[in-house]
C-alpha cells in the first residue's frame, strides 16, 4: 500500500528561500544574464524581482497567469480564445 504526503496547507505556493516559484524564476534570468553580460546585470538579481513583487501584490491571485493568457502567452483549457466576441455554451 502506498502512502502519499498530504500538503498541511493546500493553498500555500511552493517557495525557495523567500521567494515564490515566479520570482524565483526571475532572479535565475537576471542571474544568468549576470553571468553572460557582466556585472552590470547583478544588481537585478535583487531589484527585478522587488520591483515584481510590488506589481503582484497589487493585482488580484492569478494575475499572472491572467495576463499571460491575454498576450497569448498561454492557453487556459475548456476556455475560448481571449479575443473570442461571442461564446455559445
Amino acid at each position: 500500500m502506498e502512502q502519499y504526503r498530504f500538503p498541511q496547507y493546500l493553498s500555500n505556493p511552493f517557495q525557495i528561500l523567500w521567494l515564490e516559484m515566479d520570482e524565483f524564476i526571475l532572479a535565475f534570468i537576471f542571474y544568468t544574464l549576470s553571468l553572460i553580460f557582466g556585472r552590470y546585470f547583478i544588481p537585478l538579481i535583487f531589484i527585478g524581482p522587488y520591483v515584481y513583487l510590488r506589481f503582484k501584490k497589487r493585482h488580484p491571485r492569478g494575475f499572472v497567469k491572467h495576463l499571460f493568457f491575454m498576450i497569448g502567452l498561454a492557453t487556459l483549457k475548456g476556455y475560448p480564445i481571449y479575443f473570442e466576441k461571442e461564446f455559445h455554451e
